[in-house]
C-alpha cells in the first residue's frame, strides 16, 4: 500500500533538510517543484516563472509539475515523501489569482493524512537565491496552507521544532515506520 506523504508549511522551517535525512534513511523523496522550477528559470535566464515576477506563472507551472510528480509515483509502493506538492501549489495560484484551491484539486485527496507542516522558526530562516521572500511573507504563506489544508479536510500536524534526527524519528512514528 502506498502513502504519500506531504510535508509542507512555512518557508525556511526545515522541509529540505528534514526531506534530505528521510531519503538518507532510504525513503523514496520528491524534491520541492518550486524551487526546481526557480532553479530552471535562473538557469535559462527566464524570469517569467519566478515567484517574485508573476507568481500566478509560477503557481501554474508549480501545480503543472506537482502533478506530474504525483503520476511520476503512482506505482510506487511504500512511503513517498514530498517536499512541498500540489497544495501548496494551488495554494499560491489562490493568493495570487483568487482562484479557489477546491477549483485547481477537486474532490481528490491527493496525500495520505497526516499533512505535517513545518511551522515558522525565525532561528532557522535565511534568504538564498531561490527564497528572496522575508519571513513575515513565509508567516503569511504559512497560515495560508494551515487554513487551506483545513478547508481539504486533512489532518495536519505541526513538526516539532527540534533536530533534524528527532524531526525524522516523529514523521517515521506519525506514519507507523519504525526507526532504526
Amino acid at each position: 500500500m502506498q502513502k504519500r506523504i506531504l510535508i509542507s508549511g512555512c518557508s525556511g522551517g526545515g522541509k529540505s533538510t528534514l526531506l534530505a535525512a528521510l531519503k538518507s534513511a532510504g525513503h523514496r523523496v520528491v524534491a520541492e517543484p518550486g524551487r526546481r522550477i526557480v532553479r530552471a528559470a535562473q538557469a535559462a535566464r527566464d524570469d517569467t516563472t519566478l515567484p517574485w515576477v508573476d507568481l500566478a506563472a509560477f503557481a501554474r507551472c508549480a501545480i503543472d509539475m506537482a502533478k506530474s510528480d504525483l503520476d511520476s509515483v503512482a506505482s510506487a509502493p511504500g512511503l513517498v515523501f514530498f517536499d512541498r506538492g500540489l497544495i501548496d501549489a494551488a495554494v499560491a495560484l489562490e493568493h495570487a489569482t483568487a482562484i479557489p484551491i477546491e477549483t485547481v484539486l477537486g474532490q481528490i485527496k491527493h496525500y495520505t493524512d497526516p499533512v505535517f507542516l513545518a511551522p515558522p522558526w525565525p532561528e532557522l530562516f535565511c534568504n538564498d537565491a531561490e527564497r528572496q521572500h522575508d519571513f513575515a511573507q513565509a508567516k503569511a504563506e504559512y497560515e495560508r496552507l494551515h487554513n487551506a489544508l483545513d478547508r481539504l479536510g486533512h489532518k495536519s500536524v505541526l513538526l516539532p521544532k527540534t533536530t533534524v534526527e528527532n524531526r525524522l524519528t516523529f514523521v517515521l512514528d506519525k506514519v507507523g515506520q519504525q526507526t532504526d
